[in-house]
C-alpha cells in the first residue's frame, strides 16, 4: 500500500495493532459489568462525548468506507479517531452496541441476516425497516446509499470453462457438480445462512469441502486464482473479478439479499452535523463509484485514506 511519508494521518491503528487490541478487548469483554462497558479499552471515547470512533470490518472496502465517513466528519469539524480492520460483524456489532465504536460502515442485507436470519425482505426499504425492528435501541441506521456490494458465489475461469458457466448462469447450475468442488470463504461463511447453510437449504448445494480463508480478501482471491478452491465467496464490487475473468453466478432466490452500503451509528455518540455529513456521503455514493474507488485501493495499491479524501473533494463534501 502506498503511503506518503510526510503526511499527517488522523489517529488510527494498523491492522496488526488492531488484532492485538481485539484480542485484549475479547478478554476484557468477558468480564464486562452488566452495563456492557466494563473496562473495555475501546470504550474510552464514549465518556467524553467529543470524539467519534469510526471502525471497520476486516476487509479493504470496509476500511475505505470508514475513511470516507471519517474524513467527511472531520470536514464538518467533528473530532475523529479510527479503529480499522477490527474483525467480523460478529465482533463489531457488539462493539458499536456498547459504544466502543460510534460509526461503522454496514451492508443492510448482511446486517439483517445477522439480526434475523429468517427475514426475506423484497426491497432495500423493507430491509431497513426489518433491521430497525431488530436493532439494539442504542443504535440507528442513517440513510442507505445506492451503492451495493453483495456476497457472491463466484467461480474461477477454469471452473467456468469446465462446466460452461457464464454470467447468465445461476447458483442453481452448480447443483449437479457441487460435490466435485471446493468452496472457500471466511470461517463465518461456513456457519451463516448467507453462506453454506443457505446454499444448502435454498439451492440444495453440498460441496466437496470448505476451505477457511478470509472475507473476500487476498487469501480468498489467491486461492480462487490458483484453483485451490474452485468456488468462493467474493464481494461483487471486487475489481479482481474482471481482472481474473472470474464468473459471478446469479442469485435468483435472492439468498444474499439487498446489500446497500449504510452507516450504522451509536446514537449518543454522533452529533447532528455528523448525521448530516454521513447522509450527504450516502447520497453521492453509487455502485459504479464504489467499484472505481475499490480498484484504486486494491489494484492500484493507493492508500485508502488518500482515495477517500480525493473522492470527497471531487464531490464537494470537503
Amino acid at each position: 500500500m502506498t503511503t506518503t511519508a510526510h503526511r499527517s494521518r488522523p489517529s488510527r491503528i494498523p491492522p496488526r495493532a488492531a488484532a492485538v487490541a481485539l484480542a485484549a478487548t475479547t478478554v476484557l469483554l468477558a468480564g464486562c459489568s452488566s452495563d456492557g462497558k466494563g473496562d473495555n479499552p475501546l470504550a474510552e471515547n464514549e465518556s467524553d462525548g467529543k470524539t467519534v470512533v469510526v471502525g471497520s470490518n476486516n476487509f479493504p472496502e470496509s476500511t475505505l468506507l470508514a475513511d470516507i465517513y471519517g474524513e467527511a466528519l472531520r470536514a464538518k469539524g467533528v473530532k475523529v479517531t479510527y479503529k480499522p480492520n477490527i474483525g467480523t460483524r460478529e465482533t463489531t456489532y457488539g462493539l458499536i452496541k456498547n459504544g466502543s465504536l460510534t460509526v461503522l460502515p454496514e451492508y443492510n442485507g448482511a446486517l439483517l441476516a445477522h439480526l434475523d436470519p429468517k427475514a426475506t425482505p423484497k426491497s432495500a426499504e423493507e430491509t431497513t425497516r426489518a433491521i430497525e425492528a431488530k436493532l439494539a435501541p442504542e443504535l440507528t441506521l442513517l440513510q442507505p446509499s445506492p451503492a451495493e456490494d453483495k456476497d457472491s458465489v463466484t467461480v474461477n475461469a477454469e471452473t467456468a470453462k469446465k462446466y460452461r458457466l457464464t454470467p447468465s448462469s445461476s447458483i442453481a447450475d452448480l447443483k449437479g457438480v457441487a460435490g466435485e468442488l471446493v468452496i472457500g470463504g471466511s470461517p463465518e461463511f461456513q456457519k451463516r445462512h448467507q453462506g453454506l447453510l443457505g446454499l444448502k437449504s435454498v439451492y440444495g448445494l453440498e460441496f466437496k469441502s470448505f476451505k477457511a480463508l478470509d472475507a473476500g480478501g487476498p487469501l480468498t482471491l489467491a486461492a480462487l486464482k490458483q484453483n485451490e478452491v474452485q468456488v468462493a465467496d467474493v464481494f461483487s464490487t471486487d475489481p479482481t473479478v474482471q481482472k481474473e475473468k472470474f464468473v459471478v453466478l446469479r442469485d435468483p432466490q435472492n439468498l444474499f439479499g439487498f446489500e446497500n452500503v449504510q452507516p450504522l451509528v451509536y446514537k449518543k455518540g454522533l452529533p447532528q452535523q455528523g448525521v448530516d455529513a454521513l447522509n450527504a456521503v450516502s447520497a453521492k455514493l453509487d455502485t459504479k463509484t464504489l467499484l472505481a474507488l475499490d480498484a484504486q485501493v486494491q489494484l492500484d495499491k493507493k492508500d485508502p485514506l488518500d482515495v477517500a479524501r480525493a473522492w470527497l473533494k471531487s464531490v464537494g463534501l470537503t
